[in-house]
């Protein structure tokens, strides 16, 4: 099965490791790839998605546009203690030529959207300031989407605050436009890519596997997002669960995000079902397959040529 996405994301070192995977599986067909502030500046994400397409040689088939430099009300604060100043430190990427797109990256996701004789799928990994701009200025847009995977967000603790994870705090206002937007969605976060650890034996293997292996290797060596076990690949379990859902162990639950206070940019779920009806907004993902995760990984990166 092919699935046919528009990825927006914040690159960052899980999504070049995530963007490596969509633009080189077939299985993957990325019709546009926005950017958004978020781990680093939004000019440095653009330049970071723009350094990946062109390393992969996918710069004429994969548009690039970048978007919201800024969260909707949140003062923006980036993760640049995590990723690194230029978000994708520790390898010597060639000069960039592309050019991205003079399009905003709203305008551009609605016109793919708009013009795709069929629905496509909506992968997120960073602030959804792009997504809440693009749903409020143009509604019409839902219509042409199947779904939503999303990485972000938490029912077990956050990695900003003890309820709050990045993506979901970086932008909580966007976030939750966006979960209240009436489309199915599919919520990966904490709860599972803090399971679905890259082990630090498979780390040492990628770059014996071929360029590509090697500098994800490089980008990885300076990702400050470390565990005992290996390191959370946060952003590549979208795609991970885009390819095999039977991995994952989900649950449908309503969820509001929280814009105000010392919880802002928590996600708390109705466990008990007792709001809207019962009804259910989002399925969240809760446990997965880690072995079957590393497994698939290093296959990926194994097989790109």
């Amino acid at each position: 099965m092919t699935h046919k996405i528009l990825l927006d994301m914040d690159p960052g070192i899980d999504d070049a490791a995530a963007i490596s995977i969509a633009l080189t599986d077939d299985q993957f067909d990325v019709k546009l790839l926005t950017t958004v502030a978020g781990n680093v500046s939004a000019d440095k994400t653009r330049l970071n998605a723009l350094k990946l397409v062109e390393f992969f040689g996918v710069q004429d088939k994969v548009p690039v546009a970048t978007g919201a430099q800024m969260p909707l009300l949140k003062h923006y604060q980036d993760a640049s203690h995590v990723h690194g100043a230029s978000g994708m430190p520790g390898w010597d990427f060639a000069p960039v030529t592309t050019k991205p797109l003079t399009q905003h990256a709203v305008e551009a996701m609605r016109n793919v959207l708009m013009t795709s004789e069929e629905k496509l799928t909506v992968v997120a990994t960073g602030a959804f300031t792009n997504l809440a701009l693009m749903f409020r200025m143009y509604p019409e847009t839902k219509t042409k989407i199947d779904r939503l995977v999303v990485m972000g967000g938490s029912l077990s603790g956050g990695n900003m605050s003890s309820v709050a994870e990045f993506n979901i705090y970086t932008d909580p206002h966007a976030a939750k436009i966006v979960f209240e937007a009436g489309l199915p969605l599919v919520m990966i976060g904490l709860d599972v890519t803090m399971k679905a650890l890259l082990s630090h034996e498979n780390i040492q293997k990628l770059s014996t596997l071929n360029e590509s292996g090697a500098m994800l290797q490089a980008l990885l060596g300076n990702y400050a997002d470390d565990e005992t076990e290996g390191k959370p690949m946060h952003d590549v379990n979208t795609l991970f669960y885009l390819a095999h859902p039977e991995y994952f162990e989900l649950t449908d639950y309503w969820v509001d995000v929280v814009t105000e206070g010392p919880a802002m940019g928590g996600t708390i779920a109705d466990i008990l079902r007792t709001s809207h009806d019962g009804q259910a907004n989002v399925s969240v993902a809760t446990d997965i397959d880690v072995a079957a995760f590393n497994e698939w990984f290093m296959s990926e990166i194994a097989r790109i040529k």
